[in-house]
């Protein structure tokens, strides 16, 4: 038998994200496994319905949390120690990478960040096995993790969503009395984000240096609007200031798995691709025919963008007028 606790998460409407599903699938390819669910504040239907033995409920993050998320990771330890499971997965998020570093540094567990394959028996053989990117995402490279728990998060898109129900039992974990390690915060800037977030977008467009300023991204806005997606961005755009940082997608931002990732003025530097390189698809849009960028497409379009995206951007509003 495999123990796993899935730490689940919330989109705006208090649902649980894709991410999460995909994280009970993983879960539910490890042998025997009996899984349990966990999230934040009261459990919504959509985590009541799950294919899993439990859902357990902790404290809410409070909004003067500035993304530190102290009560989670001291409720999280409690828990993981309470119930000594094999496995703890967390989605590669904002959330999961801070949260499940903190939570094995505090409990002294193993930590293995954006995996993309998992596998093992840990009641067998005591180990879990986990595949992740290494440098820059150019190789996979296969882990085996001896101690236990396992500590993991999971790229989004690396395994489908389950999209099973279920009857879990619904408990609630008690925290009260524990001791808490503040950390104090100095300054903190708030993320505005609106439509889909950037990890579980079917869609993603993208810019780079290659658009010349932040004009062009909301040209990049209104297709990712028409096609239900989000927008992101190359560092090189993020630390010109053209776009927020909440939007880098590549090794020191954030991993996207869409089925379609459309990458307009991207050189496809081997940092940036690593963080989109498990797209079903990628388009191209670049007036350099010697782009890197190329090698990765499925489909490439050698041109100005200021030329090719107005009629890309008009086809497909009238197809899918």
């Amino acid at each position: 038998m495999t123990t796993v606790i899935v730490i689940a998460e919330r989109d705006e409407k208090g649902e649980i994200v894709q991410s999460t599903r995909q994280a009970v699938t993983a879960a539910s390819n490890l042998p025997d496994a009996q899984i349990s669910v966990v999230i934040t504040g009261d459990a919504p239907g959509s985590a009541t319905s799950l294919p899993v033995g439990r859902v357990v409920t902790i404290a809410p993050i409070e909004s003067t949390d500035n993304g530190i998320y102290d009560q989670a990771t001291a409720d999280l330890a409690a828990l993981v120690s309470a119930d000594s499971p094999d496995v703890v997965m967390f989605s590669k998020s904002d959330f999961g990478s801070v949260v499940g570093a903190r939570l094995a540094f505090r409990i002294g567990a193993a930590f293995a960040p954006d995996c993309v394959e998992i596998s093992g028996d840990a009641s067998a053989a005591g180990t879990i096995g986990v595949t992740r990117p290494v440098y820059g995402g150019s190789a996979l490279a296969e882990f085996e993790i001896a101690s236990s728990p396992a500590i993991v998060t999971l790229r989004a898109g690396a395994f489908e969503p389950n999209t099973d129900t279920g009857a879990p039992v619904v408990e609630s974990f008690d925290t009260d009395g524990l001791e808490r390690k503040p950390v104090e915060v100095s300054e903190s800037v708030a993320e505005s984000r609106e439509g889909v977030r950037l990890e579980d977008a079917d869609f993603v467009v993208s810019g780079g240096r290659g658009l010349g300023g932040p004009e062009p991204f909301s040209v990049l806005a209104d297709l990712a609007e028409v096609l239900g997606g989000a927008v992101g961005a190359s560092r090189a755009a993020c630390d010109a200031g053209w776009i927020d940082h909440s939007h880098q997608v590549g090794l020191t931002g954030k991993s996207v798995s869409p089925d379609v990732y459309i990458a307009v003025g991207i050189s496809g530097a081997s940092q940036h691709m690593a963080g989109c390189s498990s797209s079903r698809a990628i388009v191209a849009i670049n007036k350099d025919g010697d782009s890197n960028i190329f090698k990765e497409a499925r489909f490439g379009v050698v041109g100005d963008w200021e030329k090719v995206l107005p009629s890309f951007l008009a086809t497909v509003r009238e197809l899918k007028a």
